[in-house]
């Protein structure tokens, strides 16, 4: 019989075979978690910090709004109740007069405020406010020494004492005299003129001192002036003016202010120890001369805070014939009110009615209205040369002794103005005037004109109780809360 070869048996085989992929699954699934035990051990990365902000702590009160300010808010929360504390004073104007009060330039009540009257020394604002606009707040008057170089200390020839048009020229003694009410301030030395010319080893001038103003016209006064006026409250002034035309130890001022300056200027001479041996006089002078010394005055802001605060006349009437050379080429009074006119009417101010006659609001001839007086404020603003030089309630110029106990001391900024009235049955009338700002709490200003004209008007008991009217309606605002108030706390 025959034998069989040994072998492995079918099924087996194909068993095999069947579970070498899945011993193969099973190799490849160990492998993989063996990798994901390992990520799993593995220490992860440092992370970022981000420090904590420092704790803030908590507004007590909410801020009211994102889009607008406190001071606005108040303005807005406060307009109303001012209006209404406004109405006591308007009601208290009479028919001849007007009055204007406006909250940074919105108008909040008014009386007759188209009303052309007559503004006294108000006028000054306009003139200040000019000014600034057409020579600058930085503008500044030269006066000039010229004449003959010296040799050896001589100088032979006749010297001349140019006026720029500074109307605060003094010597050193004016301010101290007392011999205004209101002694000028903020005043350029004519004694540093003759110091220059010693500290030159000048001690001799073979010839005449002479006066010239001929950088204005001769006009010492202007028309339109009530009776006793002209050189006592105002002139006669010109280019050259010195002391307001006065020499020291002459009660009387001088009839020309050109020689009466030349004569002064001898005497400060002799002090330096220069002798001049032909006097003073008057004369243009010539081309060609050298220049012997010089004197600049402070800056224009200065002396606009002189001419407002002081109501200085001299200075307003003198600042005028400048704004006409520098705006119009012509160093006259009637060119320098023109170009005031033009600049107002250039700001957008509803000049209709307004009639310039002189500068310091002297003339009987001026008219202004409530209106165009608190255009001028409004565009010039509480903090201008002109805002700044007002006199300040209880504290300085013309407001010094007044409204001293009221809740505006210290803050109301205002131009007074005063026209008296003989016989006062027969016009023009008597005139009180004042104008001006009140700052606020939080910025701006609330700016207020009251002109008032009547035929015994000036009389106390007629204007305070006016007066007393505005300071009440004024110092209402703000009535609800301040911008202070308001704001995030």
């Amino acid at each position: 019989m025959p034998r069989t070869r040994p072998g492995t048996h079918p099924m087996l085989v194909l068993a095999m075979l069947a579970a070498i992929p899945a011993v193969l699954l099973w190799a490849i699934w160990q492998w993989a978690d063996g990798r994901a035990q390992v990520a799993e051990d593995a220490v992860p990365p440092p992370e970022e910090t981000v420090p904590a902000p420092e704790p803030r702590l908590a507004l007590s009160t909410q801020l009211l709004s994102m889009r607008r300010s406190a001071a606005q808010l108040s303005r807005d929360l406060n307009l109303e109740a001012f209006q209404t504390a406004v109405v006591p004073l308007t009601d208290s104007v009479n028919a001849t007069s007007c009055a204007a009060v406006s909250l940074d330039g919105v108008v909040v009540g008014e009386a007759n405020a188209s009303l052309a009257v007559i503004p006294a020394s108000n006028q000054k604002i306009v003139v200040a406010a000019a000014a600034e606009e057409v020579l600058g707040a930085d503008y500044t008057y030269t006066t000039t020494v010229v004449g003959a170089a010296p040799v050896n200390g001589v100088i032979d020839g006749d010297v001349y004492l140019v006026g720029g048009g500074d109307p605060l020229l003094s010597g050193d003694w004016y301010p101290d005299s007392d011999l205004d009410r209101f002694p000028t301030f903020n005043a350029t030395s004519i004694d540093a003129l003759a110091a220059q010319l010693a500290a030159a080893g000048v001690t001799q001038i073979n010839g005449v001192v002479r006066g010239d103003g001929s950088r204005y016209d001769d006009e010492f006064y202007a028309p339109g002036w009530g009776e006793g006026v002209a050189g006592l409250e105002a002139g006669p002034y010109d280019a050259l003016l010195v002391n307001d035309a006065r020499i020291r130890g002459d009660d009387q001022r001088g009839s020309d202010p050109n020689e009466a300056g030349a004569r002064e200027f001898v005497r400060i001479l002799g002090e330096q120890g220069i002798v001049v041996s032909g006097g003073s006089a008057t004369g243009i002078a010539p081309d060609g001369l050298t220049t012997l010394a010089t004197v600049d005055s402070q800056p224009l802001s200065a002396v606009i805070a002189e001419m407002l605060a002081n109501s200085d006349n001299n200075t307003a009437e003198m600042m005028v014939k400048e704004i006409g050379l520098v705006g119009a080429g012509s160093g006259t009074r009637v060119a320098g009110l023109e170009v005031i006119g033009g600049t107002i009417a250039g700001w957008g101010v509803d000049v209709t009615g307004l009639m310039l006659g002189d500068g310091s609001g002297l003339s009987l001839d001026n008219r202004i209205t409530c209106t165009t007086l608190l255009g001028v404020l409004q565009h010039v603003g509480v903090d201008s040369a002109t805002g700044q030089g007002l006199a300040v309630a209880g504290e300085s110029g013309t407001l010094v002794e007044v409204f001293v106990d009221t809740p505006v001391a210290g803050r109301l900024r205002g131009k007074t103005g005063t026209l008296n009235n003989f016989p006062t049955d027969q016009d023009p009338p008597a005139v009180k005037a004042l104008a001006g700002y009140l700052p606020v709490d939080g910025g701006g200003a609330i700016e207020y004109v009251l002109l008032l004209n009547g035929p015994t008007i000036s009389d106390q008991s007629e204007y305070r109780p006016v007066w007393a009217e505005l300071v009440t309606a004024l110092d209402s605002f703000p009535a609800v809360a301040s911008p202070r108030a308001l704001g995030p706390r």
